[in-house]
């Protein structure tokens, strides 16, 4: 249970080296959310698209990195990653939920792709 997802983060870290980025917020939760995960669950329209079902199944990032994280305002942050994609504004609201909702998405993620017949790549080591 979530007692105020609109409450910002604690900390924001990048890791570069494991692929994902650290979220903690006041409540106690910390989230490890994998640069592939936050690339295809994207809240950019480019990505979810101008309606329900509109989403569009992104595919090949497997590798894809952060270059950056950039805050807007008091209210989000818009990660830049290295395959050009920087239209997200990744609010403490949906950081929250990309967490808490986890395994659930990436289960349907993984079962999107699976279902195309797309094979993810082993991660790139560097």
């Amino acid at each position: 249970m979530m007692p105020n997802s609109d409450s910002p983060p604690t900390e924001i870290r990048l890791r570069r080296r494991s692929r994902v980025v650290e979220v903690a917020f006041a409540d106690g939760t910390r989230y490890a959310l994998s640069f592939e995960y936050l690339r295809a669950h994207s809240p950019s329209a480019e990505v979810q698209g101008h309606g329900p079902g509109q989403d569009v199944l992104q595919i090949a990032k497997e590798n894809v990195q952060v270059s950056a994280v950039e805050p807007v305002g008091q209210y989000a942050v818009r990660l830049v990653f290295d395959d050009g994609h920087d239209t997200g504004l990744y609010t403490w609201k949906v950081l929250h939920e990309l967490g808490a909702n986890h395994s659930t998405n990436w289960a349907r993620y993984l079962e999107r792709l699976e279902r195309i017949g797309y094979t993810r790549k082993p991660p790139a080591v560097g």
